[in-house]
């Protein structure tokens, strides 16, 4: 017994385009091929079927029974391969496809959603999922391959995880009609009788942040400690205190009760993009990893 080949999907589709127009001149017609040639795919196809595939009646081909018996799993396996091809060409194209994020919860409900929604706009096929934690979790999913991106900070590096670092400008935010709204820049000693809402005690931004008062001989009045800084923004806004924060934050609260000045010496705040090294990015998520550099531009520091 001979062994049964597997249809071709050209050959299946040499099949569905007779049977829609009765004919193998039409059919060539439809699928851009000469009519010799359909007329091989269908001779090839019947030997494989070992079976007629058409009955000829008042000068239209007409499906066997046999084929028509085949024809809707046969009907099914060409949608589910031109389907395939659309989706294979919008990837290409860089209109299909899924992007999991992971970030800092303060990029979840300030800066990325805007930049979220504009990338997403002509991109109809793609979608997303957002995940906000902190950062041990997303060095966490990083390392795992669970998420195709991460937007933290304080990261150091591993040997799994690639990372660009991006140095944030920061500012001093106070309370509008606070007396520090009148001084072009706020140094640390012009926070001396200011209580001081800072981040964690173990992270590199506030060890900078102490030198900067050390260095002016002024004591640190730590008020309230928090983990991002738009919750710093929120209690600044609240008068619980002053704070700096980086300026991409501060904009968001500009006319929410709070105004900021540059902060000098410069602060910056070290912000890291990183992704799983074993992992090879879709063409989608590295085109949304350069949109999201390019929107942090206008708050980058400048050497």
């Amino acid at each position: 017994m001979k062994a049964r080949k597997t249809p071709r999907i050209r050959q299946l589709e040499a099949l569905m385009a007779v049977i829609g127009n009765g004919s193998m001149t039409a059919a060539a017609a439809e699928l851009g091929i000469s009519q010799p040639a359909i007329s091989r795919l269908l001779s090839d196809l019947g030997k494989e079927f070992d079976f007629q595939l058409f009955d000829r009646r008042d000068g239209r081909l007409v499906p066997s029974q046999e084929v028509r018996l085949l024809e809707p799993d046969i009907r099914r396996v060409v949608d589910l391969m031109r389907h395939i091809s659309d989706v294979s060409t919008d990837i290409t194209k860089r209109k299909a496809g899924h992007i999991r994020i992971a970030c800092l919860p303060g990029f979840a409900t300030s800066h990325l959603p805007a930049v979220v929604s504009e990338f997403l706009r002509d991109r109809p096929g793609i979608s997303m999922t957002i995940e906000p934690d902190r950062p041990e979790r997303i060095l966490e999913w990083m390392i795992t391959e669970q998420y195709d991106f991460g937007i933290t900070d304080g990261f150091f590096g591993h040997p799994a995880v690639e990372k660009i670092d991006l140095h944030m400008r920061t500012v001093c935010i106070f309370p509008e009609g606070h007396r520090l709204g009148k001084l072009a820049q706020i140094r640390a000693r012009d926070l001396a009788e200011e209580n001081v809402i800072h981040t964690r005690r173990d992270s590199v931004f506030f060890q900078e942040l102490e030198r900067r008062f050390r260095d002016d001989q002024t004591e640190l009045r730590s008020h309230i400690e928090v983990r991002q800084f738009t919750a710093a923004c929120e209690l600044v806004a609240q008068g619980a205190g002053v704070s700096v924060v980086s300026e991409l934050d501060a904009v968001k609260y500009k006319n929410q009760g709070i105004d900021f000045k540059p902060f000098t010496p410069k602060l910056p705040h070290c912000l890291s993009l990183v992704r799983p090294i074993h992992k090879t990015p879709s063409l989608i998520t590295l085109e949304f990893v350069e949109t999201f550099k390019e929107s942090l531009g206008p708050y980058l520091e400048r050497s």
